[in-house]
């Protein structure tokens, strides 16, 4: 997963730069090779070399140049939500960055059986991409079964942190949405607690059911399958940008 990560039990978090997370798993078939020689260059985001910001309005050419909103997934996993996202919103632009490549290889092969158009990809850590982006530039970002780093001294590996939720923060338009899915409860209230700090972040919630049901329009993960067959319930937060 990303880097952008919090030191617990402390009332400032600061960002560790470590990549924390694997780049590679199961070895690749020659169809995967192909796609990521193939396909990947075509869709990566590759920062400017100039230090300066990055339009994410810039990324998007078969849309014209113009999509009607952009979202952003970080850690898209296999791809399963973000796939099932572009397809149906087409005139969306969405981010994916997943520094796994058995991950991206996934996503890939959506994309191409799909025909997306509407998709590019950071293979690399998330730190750096959102650092280019401008204030403001971004409707919505998911976060969605995050590696929950569970044993007390690798929390500080967990991608939610006071800087990186302010970062979230920092990137979204007025109004934009921040949804988080974790099937950890740990991980939730951890997330809720720093939410609860972050001075531009206000929790949707008004009942129980808004935390355990599936956000609309929710076509489900892996991840999320596999927690539910060990028994696990996810939970699900949404944050929304307070008005600057």
């Amino acid at each position: 997963m990303p880097d952008l990560n919090g030191r617990p039990g402390r009332e400032a978090e600061e960002p560790e730069r470590a990549f924390f997370g694997r780049r590679k798993g199961k070895r690749l078939r020659g169809l995967q090779e192909q796609r990521l020689a193939e396909l990947l260059p075509a869709l990566r985001i590759d920062l400017p070399p100039d230090d300066g910001p990055l339009d994410p309005r810039t990324l998007f050419p078969a849309l014209g140049g113009a999509p009607e909103e952009i979202w952003l997934e970080i850690g898209f996993g296999g791809g399963e939500h973000l796939a099932a996202q572009a397809e149906a919103h087409p005139r969306i632009g969405i981010i994916g960055a997943e520094p796994f490549v058995n991950g991206v290889v996934k996503l890939l092969a959506a994309i191409e059986v799909r025909g997306l158009r509407n998709v590019r990809i950071r293979d690399e850590d998330v730190t750096a991409l959102l650092a280019r982006l401008p204030d403001a530039c971004l409707d919505r970002v998911y976060l969605l079964y995050p590696d929950p780093w569970p044993k007390r001294r690798q929390r500080k590996r967990r991608f939610v942190s006071d800087a990186s939720l302010a970062e979230i923060g920092r990137v979204l338009k007025d109004g934009g949405l921040f949804r988080f899915a974790s099937d950890i409860d740990d991980y939730a209230g951890w997330t809720l607690v720093r939410a609860a700090r972050c001075p531009v972040l206000t929790w949707t919630a008004t009942q129980a059911r808004d935390w355990t049901a599936p956000f609309p329009g929710w076509p489900g993960t892996r991840y999320e399958a596999k927690a539910l067959a060990a028994g696990r319930r996810p939970t699900y937060l949404e944050f929304v940008r307070r008005p600057r």
